[in-house]
């Protein structure tokens, strides 16, 4: 491989990384804010479980038409588009003065970011061989985790000195400037260099041909639930919920909180890049990383039932860094189905898991306002009663993954 072509894949991974980190930053901010926000807005807890899950379940459906637009059209010029949706939501959401307007806002962000790891994926297809695409992509969600770095202290450090608003605002503005530099710079293909195909996998197939042969794979199901429950156990923590039990129930500030939850980034962004080789050198097996690194998130979980309470407060950056290291494994969920379907395919193949892995996010974050509201609020009893039902079906999924046909690691 020549200097020059790993010149070229490094421009644009970093290119696509730093549209990645902005997407990661939607996702999660909303923890560290969230008394802000409900405080200006005059939010219940439902009603700001809907604000965060709104973005989730517009991602989620956005992911069904995007897929073959993807294939279709080509990754660079959708990920363009969708990011001129997500620098007028981040601007509306910014100066929203109701719940109405924050959530048009969410809505707007929710379908622009739904296309970009998508998206990028499907480049990674063709700028990677089967055998490197595991790594790059790990490597792309730690860098898109900066994002999720950005979402904790350091953003709850800015809003102390600018407020949410002004936050916002210049997420927006940082929006707009990466989507002209994906628009420029952005090759879908290598011009010299592109990975090699096979002949009989170049015709790209119909729309409904295309879910039809996903659907008809038993795996895809049993991966779309254990996906389902992975991010939606992640998002519940990391998106929102994790912010005010930290705050109610251990006593910590905004500020504290935000240093809590980073740890679960920083434990993310480590084991991204540590996934891809830990499934090659020890387990041989994509699966059964995914597996055993999903029985290990949902052990940690369940303190969220009530025992992380009892913990010494000087252990809970050991207890979040265990989340984050857990959680990445769950990009496994990747490699597998690039390796389960064509090159032809591989946007809508993406694009169709990533459905359940952000309405595993959506449910969760919504769900859970709906429990906590109804069970105690921001109590003991409400957290207790809201965290048992991702905990319960990331146990269940996580068992049933088991008859999931296995996919080894690196072939």
């Amino acid at each position: 491989m020549s200097p020059s072509f790993t010149t070229l894949r490094w421009r644009l991974f970093f290119t696509l990384a730093l549209m990645y980190i902005l997407v990661y930053f939607y996702r999660v901010s909303l923890a560290v804010v969230s008394a802000d926000v409900s405080r200006d807005l005059a939010l219940t807890p439902e009603q700001l479980g809907s604000l965060a899950g709104i973005l989730f379940y517009v991602y989620a459906v956005a992911q069904i038409p995007l897929g073959p637009l993807i294939d279709r059209v080509g990754p660079r010029l959708v990920i363009s588009g969708c990011g001129l949706l997500t620098t007028l939501g981040g601007l509306l959401f910014s100066q929203a003065g109701s719940l109405a307007t924050a959530m048009a806002g969410r809505v707007l962000i929710g379908i622009g970011t739904a296309a970009v790891l998508m998206a990028t994926f499907t480049i990674f297809s063709h700028w990677y061989s089967k055998q490197e695409f595991g790594k790059a992509s790990g490597l792309m969600v730690a860098a898109g985790n900066l994002g999720n770095l950005a979402g904790t202290a350091p953003l709850a450090f800015v809003v102390g000195f600018m407020g949410w608003r002004s936050s916002f605002l210049v997420a927006a503005v940082l929006q707009a400037v990466v989507t002209l530099l994906i628009f420029v710079k952005v090759q879908d293909r290598p011009a010299h260099r592109p990975v090699a195909v096979p002949t009989e996998q170049q015709d790209k197939p119909a729309m409904l041909a295309a879910w039809g042969t996903i659907a008809q794979d038993r795996s895809f199901w049993l991966l779309a639930a254990i996906a389902f429950c992975w991010y939606g156990n992640y998002l519940a923590v990391q998106g929102l919920w994790g912010g005010p039990f930290l705050m109610h129930l251990i006593g910590l500030s905004r500020e504290g909180a935000g240093k809590m939850l980073m740890w679960t980034s920083i434990g993310f962004i480590i084991g991204s890049m540590l996934t891809d080789r830990i499934a090659q050198k020890i387990f041989h097996s994509y699966s059964r990383t995914l597996l055993v690194g999903q029985l290990c998130l949902a052990a940690l979980m369940s303190g969220f039932l009530g025992w992380l309470t009892l913990l010494p407060l000087w252990t809970l950056p050991i207890y979040f860094l265990g989340i984050g290291l857990t959680v990445s494994t769950g990009v496994m969920i990747y490699p597998i189905i690039r390796a389960s379907v064509p090159i032809t395919m591989v946007g809508t193949g993406l694009t169709s898991l990533n459905f359940f892995v952000l309405m595993g996010a959506a449910v969760a974050q919504q769900g859970m306002g709906v429990v906590i509201a109804h069970c105690g609020g921001y109590t003991l009893e409400g957290f207790r009663a809201a965290f048992s039902l991702p905990v319960a079906g990331l146990l269940l999924t996580s068992l049933t993954f088991i008859f999931a046909r296995n996919c080894p690691a690196g072939e």
